[in-house]
Formats: structure tokens, sequence, C-alpha cells
């Protein structure tokens, strides 16, 4: 996981608004939707590797990956929450 001290100098690439680690039931939900081939990132990549955890926008919108400890802070790489939770999110 990234450290405390990391967290707070990251911010989202797309509105410059803070991140925040994505909660485990999430990620879970995500790795999951993975597995089953229905996720795509904003780039229209389909995500095929499950991912080990995520920062969460803070207006909850969207999620981007960390793979092997390293945020991937693309806006092509991100995740619309909205579609990992069937539509609705917080």
């Amino acid at each position: 996981m990234i450290e405390s001290e990391l967290l707070h100098l990251l911010i989202c690439p797309q509105d410059r608004t803070r991140l925040e680690p994505a909660p485990a039931e999430l990620v879970d939900q995500l790795n999951q939707a993975i597995v089953a081939g229905k996720v795509k990132n904003q780039g229209g990549q389909e995500v095929s590797q499950p991912i080990e955890a995520g920062l969460v926008r803070e207006d909850r919108a969207v999620l981007y990956p960390i793979f092997d400890g390293i945020p991937a802070l693309l806006v092509d790489e991100a995740i619309l929450i909205q579609d990992i939770e069937g539509g609705h999110h917080d």
C-alpha cells in the first residue's frame, strides 16, 4: 500500500482533487468484474489483470488502479466506479 506521507501528495490528474485508498470491498468487487471480463478503463481498453488496490477520487466517481505497488495515475487508466457498481455510486 502507499505510505501516508506519499498519499497526501497524490491528486487526480483529470480534476486535481484528492485521492484516497479504495475500500477493500470496492477492490474485491472490481476484481470480480475484471475476472468476468466486464471492466474497461476510460481509454476503452479491457482491464484483464486484477488490481491489488486502488485510489478513489474524492467525489467517488473514479478509481485509479494500483499494480505492483504503483498507482496508474493516467486519465485513460481510470475506471468509472459507476461501471463497477452497476450504474450507481455514492
